[in-house]
């Protein structure tokens, strides 16, 4: 038997294991597995916690289908897990991943997740049937594109997993596959967002990385204001905050701030 911990971002919802006695031999196939809805726990991913040499710990990720990425709120949770476990004393932590090292600082109802700098390509969606008017690649940690719908068309009358599946799976991104965000302009510094994960293959209620690429976007396609910045984001699951600064042309600092919550434990 293997003890685990279910824990949610906004609706992102993560299974979780303490692997630092390294009893657990983990695989792709333990992920799926585990991650089914329907035959297993069920969740958005798998993360396993280990010890790191040179941080307070590693997260290792795994998607529903077995492959691994980087995750932002998945790594949030993981924080609030591992200072759960004791694993961490303080309010702040480092910690390794895919795609390096983080740090995050931990607060009474949220964490705030110190992300990499963002990387903004010139790949764009060259078929699409929806009514967009901006569109931008941006890699958080994963790839993410970025649609702004016409501000006539609702997102949440958008069936995100029919038009995303075919936006990930279409020639523009079939090789490596993409994350496909629907984004909506609220007010200013205020943006609404559904996302279609690739690894999960289906639209999930809140995803960080793609949280993080939406926020960076707007301010890089709209506003490019400069200074510290917050950008409040909606996602289905719930509201995450985006901080980061922006000067001489250049995103620095940029934060993923939200809950993270226990949801149950038990054994499988």
């Amino acid at each position: 038997m293997t003890n685990f911990w279910k824990y949610h971002g906004t609706g992102n919802d993560f299974i979780l294991i303490n692997n630092f006695d390294k009893k657990l031999s983990h695989s792709p196939e333990l992920a799926i597995n585990l991650c089914d809805r329907h035959f297993g726990i069920g969740s958005d991913g798998l993360i396993i916690i280990e010890k790191a040499e040179d941080a307070d710990f590693k997260m290792i990720f795994y998607n529903p289908d077995g492959s691994q990425s980087f995750c932002g709120n998945g790594s949030r949770c993981a924080v609030r897990f591992a200072k759960d476990q004791k694993l961490i004393q303080n309010k702040t932590t480092n910690f390794s991943a895919i795609d390096g090292y983080h740090h995050a600082s931990i607060e009474e109802d949220e964490i705030n997740l110190q992300m990499n700098t963002p990387l903004i390509s010139n790949i764009r969606l060259s078929e699409n049937k929806l009514p967009i008017h901006n569109q931008v690649v941006i890699n958080t940690g994963s790839p993410h594109l970025v649609l702004f719908v016409d501000d006539k068309l609702n997102i949440i009358e958008i069936d995100v997993k029919h038009f995303g599946s075919k936006i990930r799976y279409n020639s523009t991104f079939k090789k490596d596959g993409i994350n496909v965000n629907f984004v909506g302009i609220e007010a200013t510094n205020v943006i609404d967002i559904r996302t279609y994960e690739r690894g999960v293959e289906d639209e999930t209620l809140s995803c960080g990385t793609g949280v993080t690429a939406a926020a960076i976007a707007y301010h890089h396609l709209y506003t490019k204001s400069i200074g510290s910045q917050s950008i409040e984001v909606n996602a289905i699951g719930g509201q995450l905050h985006i901080k980061f600064d922006f000067r001489n042309n250049e995103y620095s600092n940029v934060q993923l701030c939200g809950p993270a919550e226990l949801v149950y434990q038990g054994s499988v």
